[in-house]
């Protein structure tokens, strides 16, 4: 009976296997979601979708499979009346307020309302508009769709219009984070999340519940332990690119950096343009009277850090391979000796290109910095991209 919505979460993209689509027909075989539609649409997202990402893509494939399924077609009312009377109570009992119920009651009852509803079809003869009695459109009939009415029945309508669960669903509240979207601080953040590590450290100031239970237990009075509160132990180094051809991706780096600093709890970053050299600052403004040395940066940051670059790596071939080559200063060492340098310092090294990457192949620096870094080392800034990265930094 499933088998279309199966069909469609695989081909919008859900890897949901079928141990997974076993597992959901078995929660509605114990009766998790019975005449409960939104029940039915979570349960079904949390047994199929393993990863945020996939959320817009299961959102899609569900709206798609189910569409229309809270409408009634005008040519099966009369099939649909035929559903046995106990059903019918109980979606009513499920879906209307007291307030409404209660309305209900006081023009004659549930049995009162779909016994008029039979009646309305047998002496309709066509179609109606904007009326009050006939099965139509636009009015405010018991029967009908695109009108109002507290207590009616909604005949041939396309979607609810009173925030029920299909328009929910075409919200699509998760496209943001939808791995085949363009990026943004919030996807960002979910894959700068995957290189998070946690440790415990400091003075021990946090209540170890269970550590206290068993003390407790095995001492025969309250014997309270505590532990080290658990932190964050992430440690990540930021090189950002800034100037010339970077111009055209800064509000994306600017994400990156906005999403990093709220992310990781130890972050240090510096500037540099097109490629690593001698000197770094940490203020654009103050980039040629206040840099500081990249050898001091070698020799403060241990080897446990994260070193990420960001930047196109778009540039002329001798600012990475020769002495001199660099285009803003004379540069005593190729741009390639102080790369290695830091790749050395730091071997947990990362190098974000905002540059999409099919068009990596297309400049010639781009393809020695890789060579310098790894091939793998080097991931596009996108969500995909990302994530590669945090994973391969991990």
């Amino acid at each position: 009976m499933f088998l279309p919505f199966f069909d469609a979460l695989r081909r919008a993209g859900v890897p949901v296997t079928l141990r997974e689509y076993l597992g959901f027909l078995e929660a509605l075989d114990a009766g998790l979601a019975t005449y409960d539609v939104d029940a039915f649409y979570y349960l079904g997202r949390a047994i199929m979708v393993k990863n945020e990402t996939h959320l817009d893509r299961y959102d899609q494939a569900f709206s798609h499979a189910f569409k229309g399924l809270e409408a009634i077609p005008a040519d099966a009312v009369v099939q649909a009346l035929d559903v046995p009377e106990d059903w019918l109570r109980k979606l009513a009992e499920k879906h209307l307020t007291d307030a409404e119920k209660a309305e209900i009651e006081a023009l004659g009852g549930f049995d009162k309302l779909m016994e008029t509803l039979r009646e309305r079809l047998e002496e309709q003869q066509g179609r109606h508009q904007g009326g009050s009695k006939w099965v139509g459109t636009a009015g405010t009939s018991p029967f009908g769709a695109y009108g109002y009415n507290p207590e009616g029945v909604r005949v041939g309508q396309d979607k609810s219009r009173h925030k029920r669960a299909v328009k929910v669903w075409d919200k699509r509240a998760f496209k943001d984070l939808d791995d085949t979207r363009e990026i943004g601080t919030r996807t960002i953040k979910v894959a700068l999340r995957r290189l998070r590590q946690w440790a415990r450290d400091g003075a021990a100031d946090e209540l170890d519940l269970d550590g206290t239970i068993r003390a407790t237990a095995e001492h025969g009075f309250l014997d309270v332990k505590t532990r080290p509160e658990r932190r964050n132990a992430v440690r990540v180094l930021l090189f950002l690119d800034v100037g010339g051809s970077m111009d055209a991706h800064v509000q994306l780096v600017e994400e990156l950096f906005s999403a990093a600093r709220t992310e990781f709890k130890h972050l240090e970053y510096y500037y540099f343009h097109n490629c690593l050299y001698e000197g770094v600052w940490r203020d654009n403004i103050r980039r040629w009277n206040a840099k500081i040395p990249t050898w001091d940066v070698l020799n403060t940051y241990g080897g446990s850090y994260k070193c990420i670059f960001v930047g196109d790596a778009a540039m002329s071939p001798y600012e990475i391979a020769v002495a001199g080559g660099a285009n803003e200063h004379w540069n005593e060492e190729p741009g390639q000796v102080w790369l290695r340098r830091a790749f050395q310092q730091w071997p947990d090294s990362l190098w974000i290109n905002p540059v999409p990457e099919n068009q990596w192949d297309f400049t010639m620096s781009t393809g020695m910095i890789r060579e310098i870094i790894g091939a793998d080392r080097m991931v596009p800034l996108t969500l995909d991209g990302l994530t590669r990265g945090m994973r391969r930094l991990g």
